[in-house]
């Protein structure tokens, strides 16, 4: 919500440099807070983001964003949606992209295989995996694994992997999940 008193700018500087894009525009954290290129992904495995969402959002793809390493040989990579529960449920999957390229330094967008009513506000996970000879490096931020789990028991874990023989279809939930130190950057749209 933008702050038009106090001298403040009646927009959002972060919708602003993102171009003004219509509908919804949601991020974990702004374009200007990516600081690492890493190999945080391994094969088969899911890593999932914390992303803020909020009551009546509609989201309807997730976009992340490689390194400077292409995704060599894949078999299976897809993106996911999970929900704000204890243990995260499933919401919805774009369709596994199997074989097909993810080029080094490139943004991608892919719609969820149906659009999603966001009913309550909250920390929902956005999840990508690439099951690949190599998988691409992922552009986010690294951190400290103590900064991801949190400093209270209600602060929620920012990113974790979770999985371990993944293939074309996400799971039902995040189980298990293993803090990373690595968060990926993420857009709902």
């Amino acid at each position: 919500m933008p702050l038009v008193n106090g001298r403040y700018g009646p927009k959002n500087p972060a919708w602003l440099l993102a171009g003004m894009p219509a509908g919804l525009s949601r991020e974990n954290f702004g374009r200007m807070q990516v600081l690492a290129d890493s190999a945080a992904l391994t094969s088969g495995v899911m890593l999932a983001t914390a992303l803020p969402l909020y009551a009546g959002d509609l989201v309807s793809s997730l976009t992340f964003h490689s390194g400077s390493v292409a995704a060599a040989s894949p078999t299976n990579w897809w993106f996911a949606l999970f929900d704000d529960s204890a243990t995260p449920q499933f919401l919805a999957q774009s369709v596994d992209q199997g074989s097909a390229a993810w080029a080094a330094n490139t943004a991608v967008t892919l719609p969820m295989s149906a659009q999603q009513q966001i009913v309550r506000n909250g920390i929902y996970y956005a999840a990508l995996m690439v099951k690949a000879a190599t998988p691409p490096s992922i552009l986010g931020l690294a951190t400290l694994t103590g900064g991801v789990v949190g400093y209270t028991a209600a602060d929620k874990l920012l990113t974790s992997n979770s999985g371990s023989t993944l293939a074309g279809t996400a799971p039902g939930t995040i189980a298990s999940p293993a803090a990373s130190a690595f968060v990926p950057r993420v857009l709902a749209s």
